[in-house]
């Protein structure tokens, strides 16, 4: 039988965070509120109201597509892609088409095969549509979102398998959010995707009739319907018969299936023509240096500089670097006490419990990194154990959000570091355990720990575990 490649690309389309909407002053926060009250005569179409073009969402547009390697033209324009759906008020969108903000772009992706590079085809401005919702007996429009900023990105068919879709996809929304350009929430409809699935013959390099798969909007949706898609393809392949033509898909996530739309739509279908409302948008040279000069530490850079200033595995990087404000509490914590191992032992173990368990961010609970940073520096300085950090003070604080010195002294958890007072109390133990010492003394050195935890005991669990351990191994 022929080996068979999958080739697949995606479109990734991301709601831009500005206030407004992209061409008109609608509040751009349509999430959870009532239908049809973010409008206005411009977002709803009305005839002679004139669209003016949002400079935020034009400079967090250009400011992503360089945070994608792509290249931004000094010349662009926005164009009218005609459409007659309900939820399109105007008619038409407003997208760029033959002379977009950005082109040839690219990111690296590591996959279970290694590194990948993913190239982009270009970035491109437009606004959004309504929402649909069907009902008994019709179907109600909301036009809270039409006309939101969005950016769409649109990949080269550089990648062969769902795994691989994914992982770019989370990858570009890590650098969306990283930037600011995009929250990127795909609960609230700030992200979704569309993915276009062909094959052909291993070792060909043209482009066979694909499916576009519309409006995923989770990774997991996107990894099933890819997967999907691909076995349905290989079906048809098997059986002698070939895909002729293009055609737009819908993925039914209830009964995890594909079903046919209609025959995918080609730029003649659009008829686009240069908006005639919007200038040409001009962005000189030093425009765009100025913005690169602007970009932060993107999340491939943090990774690797995470790896060489702290010496942290893979894993514990791939956690952190996920999420930007993680990463930056981490690094405030490290500040706040000066142990790196101290802050993933508490960052990644003991909060990381409490946030995955309520589904909640770093940014949504009571201890900040200032107050995480002071507890683990009592804990460096001897003021209370390691233990007792972990288990009553951190949930504590987590729970009331109290600062840490008052939590210890309120349950009276100090760690006592006075040696004076800790060597009279392990004189008493080594002199009222022979039977151990002679054990210690015929090379039994795990009995040690016996009499530590007789030490520990007496001073209820108050003493400094490291200068009890070097007090009785001196005495001995």
């Amino acid at each position: 039988m022929t080996d068979i490649e999958v080739v697949i690309g995606l479109e990734i389309h991301a709601q831009i965070s500005t206030k407004t909407k992209m061409f008109c002053r609608c509040d751009n926060d349509s999430f959870d509120k009532s239908p049809n009250i973010n409008t206005c005569p411009v977002c709803t179409g009305f005839p002679g109201m004139l669209p003016v073009l949002n400079d935020e969402a034009l400079q967090k547009g250009i400011f992503a597509a360089l945070a994608l390697n792509c290249q931004i033209k000094e010349f662009s324009k926005f164009d009218r892609k005609n459409y007659f759906y309900p939820d399109s008020p105007k008619g038409f969108q407003i997208s760029q088409f033959d002379e977009p903000i950005s082109e040839k772009g690219w990111i690296d992706i590591k996959t279970s095969g290694g590194n990948k590079k993913i190239n982009i085809t270009r970035l491109h401005l437009e606004d959004d549509a309504g929402k649909l919702t069907h009902v008994k007996g019709g179907t109600l429009v909301d036009f809270n979102r039409a006309g939101t900023p969005l950016m769409e990105i649109v990949s080269e068919p550089d990648m062969r398998s769902s795994e691989e879709a994914s992982l770019y996809a989370k990858e570009v929304q890590k650098i969306l959010r990283y930037i600011g350009s995009s929250e990127a929430d795909m609960e609230k409809g700030m992200m979704r995707f569309d993915a276009s699935v062909s094959i052909r013959e291993k070792g060909s390099k043209g482009l066979n009739a694909r499916s576009e798969i519309k409006n995923l909007n989770s990774f997991r949706s996107l990894e099933n319907a890819i997967d999907f898609e691909i076995d349905r393809q290989k079906a048809l392949w098997e059986q002698g018969e070939v895909q002729t033509q293009d055609l737009t898909v819908g993925w039914n996530d209830d009964k995890q299936e594909i079903y046919i739309m209609r025959t995918k739509e080609g730029s003649d279908d659009y008829r686009y023509f240069p908006e005639p409302d919007i200038p040409p948008v001009i962005t000189s040279k030093k425009q765009i240096e100025e913005m690169k000069k602007k970009l932060p530490e993107l999340p491939a850079q943090k990774a690797q500089r995470f790896k060489e200033q702290y010496g942290l595995n893979d894993e514990d990087v791939r956690i952190l670097v996920a999420d930007v404000s993680l990463a930056n509490y981490f690094e405030e914590v490290i500040k706040g006490c000066g142990d790196v191992k101290l802050a993933i032992s508490f960052v990644l173990t003991v909060l990381m419990k409490h946030l995955r368990e309520e589904l909640i961010s770093v940014g949504e609970q009571k201890v900040t990194s200032e107050m995480m940073g002071i507890l683990l520096k009592m804990i460096k300085d001897g003021k209370v154990s390691n233990n007792a950090a972990k288990g009553d003070v951190f949930e504590e604080m987590y729970k009331t959000g109290d600062d840490p010195a008052k939590i210890v002294k309120k349950k009276g958890l100090e760690q006592i570091s006075d040696s004076s007072e800790i060597e009279e109390v392990c004189k008493k133990v080594v002199k009222a355990n022979p039977s151990i010492v002679e054990d210690i003394k015929n090379g039994k050195d795990k009995a040690v720990g016996a009499l530590i935890g007789q030490v520990m005991k007496e001073m209820k669990g108050k003493a400094n575990p490291s200068i009890v351990d070097e007090m009785v191994r001196k005495m001995l």
